[in-house]
């Protein structure tokens, strides 16, 4: 839902900004959430939801996912 709001609110956004945002509303939230509520959640979910926030980037949006986590 956080990435969501994010790419809402946010059309034209710079990587600073972005990776700002994704670390203190969505990464945060994610690591808060799975050490709590679900401790052996699929590592999966977590890299669906971090490979879907890469995309949001514009100048990122078109590499692969190996070369956007670098």
């Amino acid at each position: 839902m956080m990435l969501g709001i994010i790419k809402r609110n946010f059309e034209h956004i710079t990587r600073n900004c972005f990776v700002t945002l994704y670390k203190y509303l969505v990464r945060s939230h994610l690591e808060y959430a799975n050490s709590v509520w679900y401790p052996k959640m699929d590592v999966d979910k977590l890299e669906r939801v971090q490979k879907r926030a890469t995309q949001l980037i514009p100048e990122l949006s078109k590499k692969s996912y190996s070369d956007r986590l670098n």
